[in-house]
This record gives C-alpha cells, structure tokens and sequence, in this order.
C-alpha cells in the first residue's frame, strides 16, 4: 500500500471513451488491479458512444468496473470532470482508450511503476510510446511519424519544462486538484486542451513530475484527420492565447507560441500568414504522402498559427483564465 500520513492512499483508473474497443485494455487493467490493491476500481466514462460500443462497455461492468454514460457526446472536458466525481479513489489516473500497455510488460508491472511517486507529487505523467516499426499503411504515416520523433520522449527530458510537457493521454492527478482545477468544459473543440491544464498548474503552484511508465499509442489517425485536427488545435491555441490572462506563462507552455513571439518580433508574421495562403494545398498534398517531412509540417503549423493570429486579432476577446 502507499502510504500519505497515516493512511492509504486509493487510486482510481479512467478512461473516457468514444466508439472505441477497450476490452483488451480493461481486461489487462483489471488483472493488473487485482494484484495491486492500491488500483481499488475502473470508471469507463462513455461520451455518447453508439449503441453497439454501449453494450460492450456495458458487459465490462462488475468486478471493480464501473460505467458512467452520457447519452450524448459532451466532450472530452466534461467526460473527464463527471467521471472524477465519480471515482472512491485519492488520486485519479486518467488514461486514454486508444492506448495498451507495451507487451514487454504486464497491467501489474505498469501500476506498480507509479506507486513510488503517489503521494510525493501530485501530478504524475507516465508519457507516450508509439511502435519503433513504422506502419505499413502509408494513409497513417504522418501520425506516426510526428507521435514516434516529437510526442515520445523520456522522462528526463520531460522534466526539464514540466508542465509546458504536461499531457493528459496517460497521468495520475490528486482528486483534490480537480474539484478546483477543473477541466475546462468551453472546450468543446479539439486540441490544446493539455496545454491549458498545464497552464493553470503552473498558475496554481503545483508542480508536474515525469516518469516513464508510457502507453503505446494504438489509434493512428489518417493523414488527412491529423491535418484537420492539427488546424483545429492551432485554431484554439490562437483563441486560448486571446483568453488567458497571463500570456507569458503561456507562452512558455507551448513552443510554437515562442516561436512566434520571435516572428512577431522581427515583424515576419504576415510573410507566414500569405505563405500559408499560398501554399496550403501544396504542403497538405506532400504531407500527405508516403515520404513525410516533419520540417515541412513545422512550417505549415507555424504559418497556419500566424494566419489565425492575423483573423483573431481583429476581434475582441476579454481575457478570462
């Protein structure tokens, strides 16, 4: 047992979850539980799953698994903060559905690696892993290449920029810190929504600790979604900057801001912006293909981040985080 004073501290596992197979990953939770009583439940949070998925999350139920449904999808936000209300447990591991422990280890070994540092931080993250063998459909290519050389990373370098390198996709959180840094439910669109939290942690005081007990990233998006979904995260990140109201802590959370900082700096940010504009296509159609160029695709995530400065500053937008 871990031990926090004079009492045992309870960690309870969650995972949000929508249209997607987790019996393979809750099976080997619930082994791992078994031999770990720190581990004293699972809350599956359904966020407005069809109703085929429902009934297999359904049937996990029992033996220390719990369902939490929302009849329709309210986000990746509000899934988490209903299931955190839920949950017996001191401290919360929140990790994603499309992961699985890596292979060379089993669900006992991979909790009992976070044992050591519950109760001496209060945020813990475990990272992400991808396959070292690149996959052979090339329609995922992208996804895996930018998650296996920029998102994989160790520990040690992690924790040189602690919270700017917070992730949700696999973290062990103090209950506590939750019921009064919620996650932001007004997210509803995708991305950025780790870096915000991260943000308001550094705000707060509390401190962020890596270690490396990763996830294999199993669920590679098609090329063309990670696209749409990197310009919907830039998008909100541009929105974000606009909201927050100490943007130097901000910006420090996120390296492309302080690139553009630099930019705007040397006033290059409209050359970006007509860059993106005019090459939009051409650099989507090279990324998306079989020889990836994760150079390039800095480039378009830049460019496309000035463009949305360029459309957001034109409005008026009260800071309020």
């Amino acid at each position: 047992m871990v031990y926090y004073g004079d009492e045992g501290i309870m960690i309870s596992i969650l995972i949000p979850v929508n249209n997607w197979d987790i019996v393979a990953l809750v099976h080997t939770m619930k082994d791992g539980i078994k031999k770990v009583p720190e581990f004293c439940e699972i809350i599956i949070g359904d966020d407005g799953s069809t109703p085929d998925y429902r009934e297999k999350y359904t049937k996990l139920e029992g033996e220390g698994v719990k369902l939490v449904v929302s009849e329709k999808n309210i986000g990746r936000a509000a899934i988490r903060n209903k299931m955190a209300l839920e949950a017996k447990g001191d401290y919360l591991l929140f990790i994603d559905a499309d992961t699985m422990v890596p292979a060379s280890v089993t669900g006992e070994i991979w909790l009992r690696k976070w044992l050591p540092y519950v109760g001496k931080y209060k945020v813990i993250c475990g990272g992400v892993l991808y396959h070292n063998i690149p996959p052979g459909d090339p329609d995922v290519l992208l996804r895996w290449t930018y998650g296996r050389y920029r998102e994989q990373r160790k520990a040690s370098e992690r924790n040189r920029r602690p919270h700017a390198s917070f992730s949700s996709f696999n973290f062990i959180i103090e209950k506590e810190i939750i019921r009064k840094i919620r996650f932001n439910e007004e997210l509803r669109q995708y991305g950025h929504e780790d870096t915000l939290l991260g943000y308001q942690l550094k705000k707060a005081g509390i401190n962020v600790y890596h270690i490396d007990n990763g996830l294999l990233h199993e669920g590679l998006e098609s090329n063309r979604d990670f696209l749409n979904k990197t310009r919907l995260g830039i998008e909100n990140l541009s929105l974000l900057y606009d909201k927050v109201t100490d943007k130097k802590t901000f910006s420090e959370s996120v390296r492309l801001l302080g690139l553009y900082k630099k930019l705007e700096f040397l006033r290059l940010t409209p050359l970006l912006s007509a860059l993106f504009m005019r090459y939009r296509e051409r650099m989507e159609i090279r990324l998306d293909s079989a020889k990836v160029s994760l150079w390039l695709f800095s480039i378009y995530k830049i460019s496309l981040f000035c463009t949305y400065r360029a459309i957001h500053s034109r409005r008026s937008i009260l800071p309020v985080l």
